[in-house]
């Protein structure tokens, strides 16, 4: 069976970082129906895959910076201790 996922709520999720449009880990997680913590497994197990132009993981200054910016929502800041990976559009 084929979900088809609204182009709305995948451009909703991307954000712009390094001057690229990304989406991060736990946004492409939940497109693909699996948590978080398993997409960043599946990656660290096949990291050859996944050069620097494809994917990257922010940089503490980029999660610190990321986080601020959710001054009044701790919805989407809950449950972030590490910093996220970023998938760019060729990944």
């Amino acid at each position: 069976m084929t979900t088809v996922v609204p182009i709305e709520s995948i451009i909703s999720k991307i954000v712009f970082l390094r001057g690229e449009k990304v989406l991060l880990d736990r946004d492409l997680a939940e497109l693909y129906g699996v948590k978080t913590k398993a997409l960043k497994q599946a990656v660290r197990r096949n990291i050859e895959r996944f050069p620097d132009d494809l994917m990257f993981e922010l940089t503490k200054e980029e999660f610190e910076n990321w986080r601020s910016q959710f001054v009044t929502s701790n919805s989407d800041k809950m449950g972030l201790r590490y910093k996220p990976m970023a998938f760019t559009e060729q990944g």
